[in-house]
């Protein structure tokens, strides 16, 4: 049961590295595996390779805790592989309600994550504003060009997935801003099985090099780090904002015209401005399903602490 349950939170986790401007970190951290998903994952070492000659596969897989790994990253890929074509329907048919209830869900993980810092102090305000400084200026960054390629695709990989796990920033946008979403994407949904594994083993190389930096700064300075990771958090809700308006376009890798810069609008200006509803009942709807989410999942972690 507790490894069907990891799956859906990484089942939640790949939902989120879908859609730009929400990271699968933010996810992790309010599901309560971000420290597990970060120490497992720094284990994987090449002192493992001695564990295994000592005492066999069985203890070394346990030592990386490889059922968790294995149930988490399975319900990762099993999500982006069936979610990828809805999330990418969503935003382009629905993207008011759908990014109000992603706004919701990152603006209780804030208050969430800022509830697990013991102390509060002038350098550690200072601390929170840096984070929301440097999330806010990679949001107004304009996208780049860079040709697909082998080397390429595995970059952005390694790119991508140091964002994906880092709570505030996504590895979506980041994907964006190099301008390999569209074509990382497009090999999702077809099934371009050699991109697909190009990227794979670009995020396998970020993925084992980020992680022991960021476990060990958890473990060493944990509230700072916990502060800045909120500031990130607080600087993306800019981004995910529903109410836009786009004031330039650029011609994808499809030749296709998706929105370059863009506004953010009140609602009501939102109508006025783009002609089009602002759905504000349904944007409402989104967001409270959004914090209610997060605090459905504080509750059930509560729970099994409690039984445990």
């Amino acid at each position: 049961m507790n490894y069907l349950t990891t799956f859906f939170k990484g089942m939640a986790m790949g939902a989120a590295d879908v859609v730009p401007g929400v990271s699968g970190g933010t996810i992790a951290f309010i599901t309560g595996i971000y420290d597990t998903l970060l120490e497992s994952i720094r284990r994987i070492n090449p002192s493992i390779l001695g564990l295994w000659k000592r005492e066999g596969f069985k203890a070394a897989f346990n030592h990386i805790n490889g059922f968790f790994l294995i149930s988490l990253f399975g319900g990762i890929l099993t999500s982006i592989l069936t979610l990828a074509k809805f999330i990418t329907w969503m935003l382009h048919t629905h993207p008011i309600p759908l990014w109000s209830f992603f706004f919701g869900l990152i603006l209780i993980s804030i208050v969430h994550i800022a509830k697990q810092i013991e102390k509060w102090s002038l350098d550690r305000f200072v601390m929170l504003f840096a984070g929301a400084a440097f999330a806010y200026s990679i949001t107004v960054l304009n996208p780049m060009t860079m040709t697909p390629s082998t080397f390429t695709y595995i970059l952005a990989g390694s790119i991508a997935i140091c964002a994906m796990i880092l709570p505030g920033i996504s590895g979506s946008f980041i994907l964006l801003l190099i301008g390999m979403y569209g074509p990382v994407l497009g090999a999702v949904k077809s099934l371009d099985l050699v991109t697909m594994g190009l990227f794979a083993s670009g995020c396998l190389i970020g993925l084992l090099s980020f992680s022991h930096v960021l476990s060990f700064l958890l473990r060493k300075f944990r509230d700072i780090t916990l502060i800045f990771l909120t500031g990130l958090m607080a600087g993306t809700l800019g981004k995910i904002w529903p109410w836009k308006e786009v004031l330039e376009w650029r011609t994808n890798s499809k030749g296709e015209q998706v929105p370059l810069i863009e506004q953010n609008l009140s609602p009501f200006n939102y109508e006025q401005v783009t002609q089009q509803p602002a759905l504000i009942g349904f944007a409402v709807f989104g967001v409270i399903l959004g914090i209610g989410l997060v605090l459905g999942l504080e509750m059930y972690a509560k729970k099994n602490e409690k039984e445990s």
